[in-house]
């Protein structure tokens, strides 16, 4: 993932990547200057001065075109992640998608993509500083190559447990990246089961302290535990350089030539060399979250496989009818604990046909919707559209001929379909025949709000499936949240009207008083489609009419 992200911006990583030398040089130079004038004599100052100000100018202008431009990358790469995950998560296969769940999709839009973009924050400070210390110790090669060979020991073994300590760091991170997902999980349960825990006061305190509490430590003690291992670390390294700087004043340097410039040469490298050590350590760790971070996007996106790609634009020809044809799939039944299988099932649609879809709870209605509508793929058996066998391929196409209201809907906050007047104008009529016109309105395409009860937040998803304008309509026990008026609305008024147009609908329904208005009603037990009844009643209806 972060060779991806480098690659797309390489050039504009190369320009950050020179003026970080560049600073990282200017500030070796600086150290040389400021040596250099200790030991020069008065008539040489005047000259020095010029040039260490020729220095620090460009130092400064260096380091601020280095940290701009690394900005700008950690900016770009964080909109990059954001996009390439959204893309994964909309072109993945539904299936696939409701198994892996949406908190680990959560954590890595939000805090793993966070992670990633701070490796460009970090650069431009891990490659001046590296430099840097570079410097520092070639300088300290040109003052004494012995003292130098005794300083890269010194650095080398701090290096060696510096390494030491971050692969055991690297390891509580991992963890804590990993409880991340399932706290993501946690945090929307906040939301989405505030009612459950208000009502019971238990459940409340065992969430909030032993599942949400749980989770929060233990992000916060391996999170800790390895940060403060690459600051201990860290800590280690600079007590080796103070060391390191007594031998020089004590014991390295005997009596030699220029011994007093020597020794002021290496205490004021190891001094100068301390601060950008420091940070240079404490900066790699947000590479190595990096890495991890980067890795948890690699294993979602692994988990999130592309779906065929359908790039056919041709106007779709008429729905002519539809059929399944020994359709199987099979589940986890959390009721039996065991695998549910559905199926064979085989049923047609023709347009302008209702059809009631009936049975009790876990008997596979709304599983046997998602395979008609393509969400699912049978496992067995085959589905036929105008007498064409849908395959992978055309998938994508075939989900198409759909609309569909869930139980579990979501409502977004606009239309979709792009914002016109004409738009506008055919929502709001919806919307005041189905009475919200007090409550919401359609403007430039968007909804005016959606703090809406469950019943009418189904009403506004029936307005959106109106002006989708599909042939085939699924409804998963749409009637369920709404008042007798408005299911009698829906039942004698909608769904005629949508028959009257031509349109194909499937109702899932438990509302049996309503069930003489279908065309037939098939019904389902354990998974099999067990009688399929056209209703006789309807016809006398049309007949008397």
């Amino acid at each position: 993932m972060l060779s991806y992200l480098i690659k797309q911006s390489r050039h504009l990583l190369a320009a950050a990547a020179l003026a970080s030398i560049v600073s990282g040089v200017c500030s070796v130079l600086l150290l040389v200057q400021i040596n250099t004038a200790l030991t020069a004599d008065s008539g040489e100052r005047a000259a020095l001065a010029w040039i260490f100000a020729a220095v620090a100018l460009g130092t400064m202008l260096a380091r601020m075109a280095a940290q701009v431009l690394f900005e700008r990358l950690s900016q770009h790469a964080h909109a990059e992640l954001r996009s390439y995950i959204s893309a994964r998560v909309i072109a993945t296969d539904y299936r696939r998608l409701e198994a892996l769940g949406g908190a680990r999709v959560q954590s890595a839009l939000s805090e793993h993509s966070a992670h990633v973009a701070d490796f460009f924050v970090s650069a431009p400070s891990i490659l001046i500083n590296g430099i840097v210390v570079l410097g520092c110790l070639s300088y300290m090669a040109w003052l004494s190559w012995q003292v130098f060979c005794a300083a890269v020991l010194v650095i080398g073994l701090g290096s060696l447990g510096y390494h030491l300590a971050h692969l055991r760091a690297i390891g509580h991170l991992d963890l804590a990246a990993r409880e991340q997902d399932k706290l993501f999980d946690y945090f929307r349960s906040l939301v989405d089961g505030a009612k459950e825990l208000r009502l019971n006061r238990e459940k409340r305190a065992m969430f909030s302290q032993q599942v949400l509490g749980e989770s929060i430590e233990v992000v916060r003690r391996e999170r800790t535990l390895g940060m403060s291992i690459f600051v201990v670390s860290a800590s280690w390294g600079n007590f080796l350089i103070y060391g390191f700087i007594g031998l020089v004043l004590f014991v390295l340097v005997g009596e030699v030539p220029d011994r007093a410039r020597i020794m002021t040469g290496f205490a004021l490298v190891f001094l100068y060399m301390i601060t950008p050590l420091e940070s240079l350590l404490l900066n790699l760790p947000r590479i190595n979250l990096a890495k991890v971070s980067a890795r948890r996007i690699e294993a979602i996106a692994q988990d999130l496989p592309l779906a065929p790609d359908d790039t056919e634009t041709a106007a779709p020809a008429p729905f002519r009818g539809l059929a399944l044809e020994g359709v199987r799939h099979s589940y986890y039944h959390e009721v039996s604990d065991d695998i549910f299988s559905l199926g064979p099932v085989r049923l047609d649609f023709a347009p302008s046909q209702i059809t009631f879809l009936v049975g009790g709870n876990g008997s596979g209605k709304t599983t046997l919707a998602k395979l008609l509508v393509g969400l699912y793929v049978p496992e067995e058996g085959a589905i036929t559209l105008n007498g064409e066998t849908v395959d992978d391929a055309g998938r994508d196409r075939y989900r198409q001929r759909f609309t569909a209201i869930f139980s579990d809907f979501h409502l977004f906050d606009r239309l979709l379909d792009g914002a016109s007047a004409e738009l506008d104008a055919r929502g709001n009529a919806l919307i005041a025949k189905l009475h919200l016109q007090h409550k919401v309105q359609v403007k430039n395409g968007a909804f005016s709000t959606r703090a809406l009860s469950q019943g009418q937040r189904k009403r506004l998803a029936l307005v959106v499936a109106y002006l989708e304008d599909r042939p085939f309509l699924v409804f998963d026990e749409w009637a369920a949240d709404q008042d007798p008026v408005f299911k009698d609305v829906f039942y004698r008024e909608v769904l005629p009207e949508l028959r009257a147009k031509g349109k194909t609908v499937l109702v899932i329904s438990h509302d049996d008083r309503y069930f003489h208005l279908a065309d037939r009603v098939a019904r389902m037990e354990n998974g099999q489609l067990v009688s399929l009844e056209a209703m006789p009643a309807l016809e006398l209806d049309r007949v008397a009419a």
